[in-house]
């Protein structure tokens, strides 16, 4: 159908090569934005139910725990370093960053990452070489 629609033969390898690197594309960009829109619709719920800490660092629901400007803290990685859901100028951003206090206030600095929703579906779905490529270098050890 879609050879129809464009005029060209697209049962050439490198043609359905094309296909599939544009629809695998378009699918996990499709995806990325229903988990972004399901993470800000979670965290618009949290906030509602939020209470701010004493000490204003931290606000927390149940076990889900936030920074002073009402990210979410998916982990800490350490005492320094911090997964955190963000948004910026109205895009979802998975942040490893590391933080330093000031004032009284964990705040992040630039040594870190964040990524976009597309591009965290990227890494999750990449998972598994990491894992494999970790497991390898360890067994040489």
């Amino acid at each position: 159908m879609a050879s129809e629609k464009l005029g060209l033969d697209l049962s050439e390898p490198t043609r359905k090569k094309f296909v599939r690197q544009v629809v695998e594309k378009f699918l996990a960009e499709e995806q990325a934005k229903r988990e972004a829109n399901a993470a800000d619709e979670v965290k618009e719920e949290e906030e509602e139910d939020d209470e701010e800490e004493e000490d204003g660092k931290v606000k927390s629901s149940g076990d889900k725990e936030y920074d002073y400007e009402g990210d979410l803290i998916v982990c800490r990685l350490s005492h320094k370093r911090r997964v955190t859901v963000t948004d910026f100028r109205g895009k979802t951003l998975v942040s490893i960053r590391e933080y330093y206090s000031k004032e009284g206030k964990e705040l992040p600095t630039s040594k870190g990452i964040s990524l976009t929703a597309e591009q965290w579906a990227t890494f999750k779905k990449n998972i598994p070489g990491v894992e494999q490529a970790i497991k390898k270098l360890e067994s040489k050890s």
